[in-house]
């Protein structure tokens, strides 16, 4: 079940999410840090994503399956003016003991739904050249904006281009009702 994470369960929730991190990069993902992470550094990142969510710039969402965390992804929300229409997919972070179960993409699927509901008609994201991650991002609709080659470092020092990608989606149609649950 994937569930919208508050500012609270970020704090309860740091080991797991912490460990989902490490996994990532430990795996290869590109997505901001470098292996070996820091468990300093990986609570203090959890820490700056419950003070987005509590400033309502940041939305968690997380999959929990049999009570383990095995995915996680945010949407950064423009909060300037001229922005507030956009957000920005980021850190989607599937454990590599249950990749290819389409955790990844029901996260998007998911994350497109909350973004939506909150008028955000723009999503933009980035990934490394030739990860995986492009095919799930072109298979639901995503284009490629362009590309910056030596953008993104990785564990050997070997620079990478990093590509960019954007979504428009239509506005979503008026409804009360939460897709996503917060953990009891």
């Amino acid at each position: 079940m994937i569930h919208r994470l508050s500012p609270d369960d970020v704090i309860e929730l740091v080991s797991p999410l912490s460990h989902l991190l490490w996994d990532a990069v430990d795996s290869g993902a590109s997505i901001g840090f470098l292996p070996p992470v820091d468990p300093v550094e990986a609570m203090a990142y959890w820490d700056s994503v419950r003070m987005a969510i509590h400033e309502g710039s940041r939305v968690l969402l997380a999959t929990v399956v049999e009570e383990e965390m095995v995915g996680a992804v945010q949407l950064d929300l423009a909060m300037r003016p001229n922005g507030t229409h956009r957000a920005e997919i980021c850190k989607l972070m599937v454990h590599r003991n249950a990749r290819r179960k389409g955790y990844a993409k029901a996260l998007m699927q998911e994350a497109e739904a909350v973004a939506r509901e909150l008028g955000r008609t723009l999503l933009v994201l980035d990934t490394r050249k030739g990860d995986p991650s492009e095919a799930l991002y072109q298979s639901m609709g995503y284009s490629v904006a362009g590309e910056i080659p030596q953008y993104a470092r990785s564990a050997s020092g070997t620079l990478h281009t990093t590509v960019f990608y954007y979504k428009l989606l239509t506005p979503a149609p008026a409804c009360n009702t939460p897709r996503t649950s917060s953990l009891p």
